[in-house]
């Protein structure tokens, strides 16, 4: 077996016993109140996000509510999370799409759900893992720099170390792994907090590299 695959091991066993549960970080009723939260998400913390969606989703939390607003009431409630404009627009075009080509349904295909705008492969990933149960390995720039410093890929964008995630982590464990990573990239090993060889999982991976590794109890 490779040190990669057995980094990969290790990661999934501790990460398992550090976090048992995973639920989803934004708050949401539904399908398509995920799919906004998570654009809403973009360049923005999951805590804002959580303070706006309740003021949006009081006035639209579906996308026949939505496509009532304009986009600037849509704007002037969202600001707060950034990039307000353009994802205002997207949030108002992609409701619309939904209603004229899918029935006012968030669809459960990677294929129609990038084609709605605003809604990129990480977007896409995280609605159909959480929403439809299909496996998924949403890579933001977190899990990026972490897959990084855990020497399970040198990709040099997100695309990239999304495939080579997929082929050491077991395609049932992706939809809960991909949140366990980013809870203990936020609590553990922080992108100032860490230096790959401080926390717990970086410093252990370091050590596994001359010697195995015993999960702690």
């Amino acid at each position: 077996m490779s040190l990669k695959q057995d980094k990969a091991d290790y990661i999934v066993e501790r990460l398992e016993q550090l976090y048992p549960e995973t639920p989803i970080p934004l708050d949401h009723k539904d399908s398509y109140t995920l799919l906004i939260a998570v654009l809403l998400s973009a360049q923005c913390t999951d805590e804002r996000v959580n303070k706006i969606t309740p003021l949006l989703f009081k006035r639209a939390d579906t996308p026949e509510k939505m496509v009532k607003l304009s986009v600037k009431e849509i704007e002037d409630i969202i600001r707060p999370c950034g990039l307000s404009p353009r994802k205002s627009k997207a949030i108002h075009e992609l409701s619309q799409i939904l209603l004229d080509k899918h029935k006012g349904e968030v669809p459960a295909s990677f294929e129609d759900l990038e084609a709605l705008p605003g809604v990129g492969h990480k977007t896409a990933s995280v609605v159909m893992a959480q929403s439809f149960g299909v496996p998924a390995f949403p890579v933001d720039t977190h899990i990026h720099r972490l897959a990084q410093r855990w020497g399970l890929t040198s990709g040099k964008n997100v695309e990239q170390t999304e495939a080579d995630l997929k082929k050491v982590f077991p395609k049932e464990k992706w939809n809960k792994l991909h949140l366990q990573i980013i809870f203990y990239g936020r609590e553990h090993c922080t992108a100032r907090g860490c230096d790959g060889l401080t926390c717990e999982l970086c410093s252990s991976l370091n050590f596994l590299k001359t010697k195995p590794v015993k999960t702690k109890k």
